[in-house]
């Protein structure tokens, strides 16, 4: 026997064995159409009987097996079935020939035999035969399984009859000694009358009678057969015969305990018959297994006629433990003889299978183990595949997986095998598909996207190559692609560098034919090869999504309820909220995408191979909203670390859109990378909102672009920067450019500004515009330029804190006899004794050409289209950088009364600190020019100035706090106003350059004190002219001269009663004054004017009268009476006019 039947498994032993093949020419599919009803017919119930039959069939069945029917009967061919195809009836003989050459092959041990004829009709086909069936074709043969059943019971009276022969005791006869083929010529001139072979004759025939029986169904009448040949044939150490009782004895206890099989199959077999039903409650029951063989029940020739007396005195089944033990024992015997291999490797597997039902998985494999190294004799290479895939079921079945995945490999090779003259790749590539569970292997990349790696790699990658082979000899490069990628994605982190790269090549030369794609491959068999991302090539960190630039990003207009006011719960926070991965992913993020625009998400990524990483057709994966990528390309350096990656795409749509993840093309493979699958990767979110679109603003000015970037203390960016030098006091003009470069119209603009950095005082407006101008040019569409003016006024202070020129007393010059409007030039000499002694002051106190900074942001507040309609804006910052040059300087500020009450001199000292000539002029006075650091002096007359509209400083206690903020606000008032009326200028003829200069920051309270116009107001006036200044008021010798004294009160309070007496007097010009003029002037009425009291905003009017005796120049000396009224008021309240009389002679009428 040289074929093994590796199917085999106990309850075979119970079955007959019948063939079923074709004759001539049957096509396959019909012929298993057959075949198949047939061995659908596998067990019948005996009539008249409660036995059961079992059949198994074959389609092929080597006759030499057939040779061994002796030695165990299952293996015997007992029933031949052949079908065949006749059309004619001349075609009948030949075919019927054929038949009767097929029955002899199995000839010597056929029981019967039965012959299907297809397509043949007519005479013949009416003649009754039984073992020949006619049919017209082979959808019209329903009587296929009757005659089946009909053939088994035919088959079954044979088997009977047989056993009956057997069994029955024939006195005188010789038991014939059973053999096996290769016995024949060991037993050539043996003495026949010995007692031994008589014994061996004995229990060889014990053993094939209990093979009889457990075929014929009678499973305890078996047992008792075995039993009794496993004594007789272990008295005369038949030692192959031996191993069969007991593997019979196995057979038989296994059939008893395991009713349902042990092979394994679908469905279970029939319950025996009612003849076992008493014992079933001693299958497992100790003393079960004992063998109670009556010794009187054995005659002289060892076959004793009445059996039903041992039937029901022996309980000779084996118990499970007991059923392994004897396999064990069967099986050594088996391994003595060299010819028996086949019988000793069956035979485990047998032993295997029953132990898989116990559970007990590493005797099973000691088996296995021992079924590995049986030799037979020269395997085919089908026989090999046959063998080692089931040797890898049988692993597989008791649990040793990776075992199983081993032999189901090796069975895979050897489909490939080089001595194979056609090698069968696709049966290799679907056995090592097999393989991949053992392996703890599958092709899903998911299950190896969490938790540790499970397995062993090396394995696993030798493995998968062999995919990628057996996958390129099928002929098919798309299942070498997804294999390859499969490879580089899970087992990246086990392959050396030198690995990496020939995979990469390997992929790469593989993808010119075929690009991977993110398609599922479905296999013939209907196996589906799920999709391979690339989702560590390169390996993503992190993924940002990134707010629009400054410039771009959309601002709510604010409700009265406020925008950040959520109204989903009434708590302000909440400790029970869950937070799991996936609600961080589709969180909200807190600010907005604008439709139309570009947008941004940040990648951290890194290169984890040993070079240069290409990735191509990088994008974006969206849902929500409609999305346009802008897929990028990238050249990532070997091994490099974090490395951002910023891929752009533009929404098309409003709502909510969330990034799901990217696309990448690397070495040819297209792969869709979720994030849901990457559970390493960190997210400030995934989901935001889309607005309708806004216009996009550009501005461009007629100033250079700044080197200096401001920093608002908002952390708002600025998108651009402009600078500018401007002399202190200098106005530009900066030209501003509105380019819509949007695809919306811009409908509204508001403009704002807001000095930033500086420490400097700055008086006066910065910057001013006139916004009506521009708005009038708006809605702005897109591609229109739109033209707006800012006016850039520099005003700093323009004190020193150094006095250039000492006081005039001191620097011993007069301005006496020089006009006060017309100044006078001093060259500077920095005077030695006021340098202090400290170097490093020295520098900071003179250097009068230290450029000063001034910046400011310009916000352009603008919106339109869609998105103004719901409520959004845009913010466009431009940053205004001026250096400040120092221009001229008021180092020292004086007053000089004036002749008139109501005005005086002020005495400017400026100093040129610029390196060009220049000129300045005040309002009414003669330009002064100065040269290159040159300081002179300049005289302003000025009318004096009304304060008292001013705020008051607060006196309340409870407003102290403001007192110095209000101070300051009215000392910024009176020095605008001053300098309102002064009007000072300056240029640069050179530079063509102007500006203003002030004295804001120069005023003291001296100074204001002297500017101040008294609250109470005197007016004298004579003979109805008001005196004042130089004005001399002229009358006649001998004429009364009305005069008048008015005082108007501009104070908050009343002030009162006042006296005043006028005391003429005469100036000689040498410094004496004469008041003895009683005989010159007459006063009439009083000299003594009494004033009463005036209210607030009140006047009063005193009237009175002078009488000139003589001619000349008088004048008037008005002194206040020291009474409680004058004396709680400043002097500078109670300052009066100067009053100039000239009286003349009285002019005599003419003569007619």
């Amino acid at each position: 026997m040289s074929v093994p039947d590796y199917m085999q498994c106990a309850e075979d032993h119970q079955t007959l064995l019948v063939v079923v093949q074709p004759i001539g020419i049957v096509p396959e599919e019909s012929f298993f159409r057959i075949y198949k009803r047939i061995s659908a017919v596998s067990q019948v119930n005996v009539r008249d009987s409660q036995r059961v039959l079992y059949i198994r069939y074959r389609h092929h069945y080597p006759p030499e097996n057939n040779e061994w029917g002796d030695f165990q009967t299952h293996r015997k061919v007992v029933g031949l079935i052949t079908i065949t195809e006749c059309s004619s009836a001349k075609e009948w003989p030949q075919t019927f020939e054929k038949f009767h050459l097929q029955k002899e092959m199995y000839g010597s041990t056929l029981y019967d035999s039965r012959l299907f004829v297809f397509g043949l009709q007519g005479e013949i086909a009416e003649q009754s035969r039984t073992d020949v069936a006619f049919y017209p074709s082979y959808d019209e043969c329903e009587t296929v399984e009757k005659r089946i059943e009909d053939f088994i019971e035919s088959l079954f009276i044979v088997l009977e009859s047989k056993r009956l022969d057997r069994a029955t005791d024939k006195s005188g006869d010789k038991i014939p000694l059973l053999c096996v083929p290769f016995e024949k010529k060991d037993f050539v001139g043996l003495d026949t009358d010995s007692r031994h072979y008589k014994k061996r004759c004995q229990g060889r025939m014990r053993k094939h009678v209990g093979d009889l029986c457990l075929q014929a169904g009678m499973l305890q009448d078996s047992l008792v057969h075995y039993h009794m040949a496993v004594e007789l044939l272990r008295s005369v150490n038949d030692f192959l015969w031996l191993g069969a009782a007991l593997e019979g004895l196995c057979s038989a206890s296994v059939i008893y305990h395991y009713p349902g099989g042990t092979g394994g199959k679908v469905g279970s077999r029939r319950a025996q018959g009612g003849s076992l039903s008493a014992e079933a409650g001693n299958r497992h029951r100790p003393g079960a297994q004992e063998v109670l063989i009556d010794p009187g029940a054995l005659t002289s020739n060892g076959i004793n006629a009445d059996t039903s007396a041992e039937i029901g005195r022996a309980k000779n089944c084996l118990s499970p433990e007991d059923i392994i033990e004897k396999y064990k024992e069967a099986i050594s015997y088996y391994g003595k003889y060299k010819n028996a291999g086949v019988i000793e490797l069956e035979a485990c597997v047998k032993a295997v299978r029953v132990l898989a039902m116990q559970k007990r998985s590493m005797e099973a494999s000691e088996f296995l183990q021992n079924a590995v190294y049986i030799n037979l004799r020269q395997l085919s290479e089908e026989e090999k595949i046959q063998r080692y895939s089931i040797l890898s079921e049988l692993y597989e079945r008791i649990g040793f997986h990776r075992k199983s995945a081993f032999f189901k490999r090796i069975a895979a090779m050897q489909c490939a095998a080089p001595s194979i003259p056609e090698p069968g790749w696709r049966a290799c590539y679907k056995l090592l598909l097999e393989t991949l569970p053992g392996y703890s292997l599958s092709l899903d990349p998911q299950d190896f996207s969490k938790g540790t790696h499970r397995g062993w790699a090396a394995v696993q990658m030798r493995l998968l190559h062999e995919l990628v082979y057996a996958s390129r000899r099928m002929g098919n490069p798309a299942l070498c692609v997804r294999h390859l990628s499969f490879l580089l994605q899970t087992m990246l982190d086990f392959l050396s560098d030198q690995e990496k790269k020939d995979v990469t090549q390997s992929l790469e030369s593989y993808t010119a034919k075929c690009p991977g794609t993110m398609e599922v491959i479905t296999l013939p068999d209907g196996l589906k090869l799920p999709p391979v991302p690339f989702t560590k090539l390169p390996i993503v960190k992190s993924v940002k999504l990134l707010n629009l630039p400054t410039s771009l990003r959309p601002h709510k207009m604010k409700s009265l309820l406020g925008q950040n006011v959520s109204t989903k719960s009434p708590f302000i926070y909440s400790p029970i909220i869950a937070h799991s991965r996936g609600e961080e992913r589709n969180k909200k993020i807190d600010f907005q995408w604008v439709q139309g625009d570009v947008c941004e998400v940040q990648l951290m990524v890194y290169n984890p191979m040993p070079f240069e990483l290409r990735v191509e057709n990088m994008g974006l994966l969206t849902t929500g909203v409609e999305f346009e990528s802008l897929p990028a390309a990238l050249s990532l350096p070997a091994e490099s670390g974090l490395y951002p990656v910023t891929l752009v795409g533009v929404p098309q749509t409003t709502g909510q859109i969330t990034v799901n993840g990217y696309h990448t093309s690397v070495f040819g493979v297209f792969s869709d990378c979720l994030l849901d699958n990457l559970p390493g990767v960190k997210t400030n979110g995934c989901t935001v909102e889309v607005i309708p679109a806004l216009p996009r603003l550009q501005i461009s000015t007629s100033l250079p672009r700044s080197a200096h970037t401001l920093q608002p203390s908002s952390g708002d960016e600025i998108s651009t920067n402009v600078a500018v030098q401007l002399y202190n006091g200098e106005t530009q003009q900066l030209i501003i450019k509105l380019e819509n470069i949007g695809t919306e119209p811009l409908e509204k603009l508001e403009v704002t500004a807001k000095t930033v950095n500086t420490k400097e005082k700055l008086y006066g407006d910065f910057l001013s515009w006139n916004l009506e101008d521009t708005l009038c040019q708006f809605p702005l569409k897109p591609g229109k330029i739109a033209t707006f003016v800012v006016n850039i006024k520099v005003k700093l202070d323009f004190s020193c804190q150094e006095n250039l020129l000492q006081d005039l007393s001191d620097d011993g010059i007069s301005v006496s006899g020089l006009p006060l409007s017309s100044p006078f030039r001093q060259v500077v000499k920095p005077r030695v004794e006021t340098k202090p002694l400290n170097p490093q002051e020295s520098s900071k106190v003179g250097d009068f050409s230290h450029v000063k900074t001034l910046e400011a942001i310009l916000n352009f507040k603008y919106s339109g289209g869609p998105g103004h309609a719901e409520g959004y804006y845009r913010n466009l910052a431009l940053g205004l950088h001026v250096e400040v040059e120092p221009s001229v300087f008021f180092t020292r500020i004086s007053t000089l009364p004036a002749t008139s009450t109501r005005q005086c001199h002020l005495l400017l000292d400026v100093f040129n600190s610029t390196e060009h000539e220049l000129t300045i002029s005040a309002r009414n006075n003669e330009d002064l020019i100065l040269h290159a650091g040159e300081c002179q002096r300049m005289a302003i007359q000025v009318d004096k100035f009304n304060f008292e509209s001013f705020p008051e400083s607060p006196t309340d206690g409870a407003q102290l706090a403001n007192a110095k903020q209000l101070e300051e606000e009215r000392q910024q008032a009176r020095g605008l106003e001053i300098n309102s009326k002064l009007d000072i200028c300056w240029k640069i003829p050179s530079l063509k350059r102007e500006g203003e200069a002030s004295v804001e920051g120069v005023l003291n309270q001296l100074v204001l004190e002297h500017l101040q116009l008294a609250p109470l107001q005197w007016d004298i006036l004579v003979d109805g002219k008001v005196c004042d200044c130089d004005a001399v008021v002229t009358c006649q010798v001998g004429d009364p001269v009305p005069l008048q004294v008015k005082l108007t009160n501009w104070s908050k309070h009343s002030v009162g009663p006042f006296a005043l007496t006028m005391m003429p007097y005469q100036d000689y010009q040498n410094g004496v004054h004469n008041y003895e003029l009683q005989d010159a002037i007459t006063f009439v009425g009083s000299n003594t004017f009494h004033i009463d009291t005036v209210k607030p905003t009140k006047d009063s009017v005193y009237f009175g009268a002078l009488l000139f005796l003589y001619t000349g120049d008088f004048y008037l000396n008005i002194k206040f009476h020291e009474d409680n009224s004058s004396r709680e008021l400043p002097l500078s309240w109670l300052c009066l006019p100067s009053v100039h009389i000239r009286a003349t002679e009285p002019v005599a009428p003419a003569e007619l």
